[in-house]
């Protein structure tokens, strides 16, 4: 199983952070739920990404909700003329994250997203022991999380240790920091699993230069390139037909080796369309809420309802969100929605 999900993220992939559909009283929608993982798949997304941030870290404080989450994603992939790869966000101490991966793995899911989030020693050690328990479980993709939200940087030497874990297929980098995202990269270009795990942008304001940035290395005489091979994103869970078609189209230009104005200009705008929706201005605080509220404004989701009450819209936001959508309306699929969505909602 380990080897053929990391040659399918090493082939390059596009994976939305799946959210969590909610009403306005905060009860679980199953049916809109449905409707944004059909959306998700229509749109050709390699895979989905469940039970991570953007599905609410709250989500975890109820396993019998987790699990049937992480079951209705399953089942509506099943729907799915390819088999879209299923990666669950995991979080807690070892024994949780344990729990949540035998959860994933009884639901068919293929991996497993090893969130630093809810740990109570977040360390290097305590996060690599946790990384090597779960990797017994199901394959695993370490996680480099911003801080804002929860996450701490993690030495070269933790990556180092984390990449020699056969269980280890890939690493999601979303340190929104470029100095971390180089540390991480460069690690893995200095390893002897070079080329065995699959690096995935997780940083929603570098999205396009990560995908056309080769990172390379002279190791022993010889010359290493290492490259992004897609992305697993709270930014791709909006805008995911126009993703797939920037991820190909990055990579055809790496294929080439040259990146044109006109894609590092479409990143450029996704930089725009991101601090609207992740509310950069009130430092990521309604990151979630905004991500729902996009759908919401799109006819996908009833309400931009979070399981904490500490989540929300700030003031604005879904005045920024709006017109962003006016803005930019083919990086957020405003007419393939629009054409679509009722069906997707039956």
């Amino acid at each position: 199983m380990a080897a053929s999900v990391k040659e399918r993220l090493l082939a390059g992939v596009a994976i939305p952070a799946h959210p969590l559909a909610l009403t306005a009283n905060g009860a679980f929608d199953a049916t809109a739920q449905r409707a944004l993982t059909r959306y998700y798949l229509a749109a050709g997304a390699d895979g989905l990404a469940v039970g991570v941030h953007t599905t609410q870290f709250a989500l975890h404080d109820d396993p019998g909700l987790f699990a049937e989450v992480l079951a209705l994603a399953g089942r509506t992939a099943a729907e799915a003329s390819n088999q879209p790869l299923l990666i669950a966000g995991v979080i807690g101490d070892t024994g949780q994250a344990v729990r949540e991966a035998r959860q994933a793995a009884d639901a068919g899911y293929h991996a497993v997203l090893l969130c630093p989030y809810g740990m109570e020693d977040s360390g290097p050690h305590a996060q690599l022991e946790r990384a090597r328990a779960v990797g017994e479980v199901l394959p695993t993709i370490g996680f480099a999380l911003q801080e804002v939200i929860g996450g701490a940087p993690l030495p070269r030497s933790y990556w180092n240790r984390l990449f020699g874990l056969e269980s280890v297929v890939a690493v999601k980098a979303a340190p929104f920091n470029r100095y971390q995202t180089n540390d991480i990269v460069r690690a893995l270009a200095e390893h002897d699993r070079w080329d065995k795990v699959a690096v995935l942008t997780g940083n929603d304001d570098a999205i396009i230069a990560d995908l056309v940035t080769p990172y390379t290395t002279m190791v022993g005489g010889q010359e290493r390139i290492v490259r992004v091979r897609g992305g697993l994103l709270g930014q791709w869970s909006v805008g995911t037909l126009a993703a797939v078609e920037l991820r190909r189209r990055a990579a055809e230009a790496c294929q080439c080796g040259s990146v044109g104005t006109e894609l590092l200009s479409a990143g450029a705008d996704l930089v725009e369309i991101n601090a609207a929706v992740f509310d950069v201005a009130n430092l990521f605080a309604g990151c979630v809420a905004g991500v729902n509220e996009v759908l919401r404004q799109q006819g996908l989701l009833a309400s931009s309802v979070c399981l904490s009450a500490t989540e929300g819209l700030s003031g604005g936001q879904a005045e920024l969100i709006a017109g962003a959508r006016a803005r930019f309306p083919d990086l957020l699929d405003e007419a393939f929605i629009e054409e679509r969505r009722d069906d997707w909602l039956r």
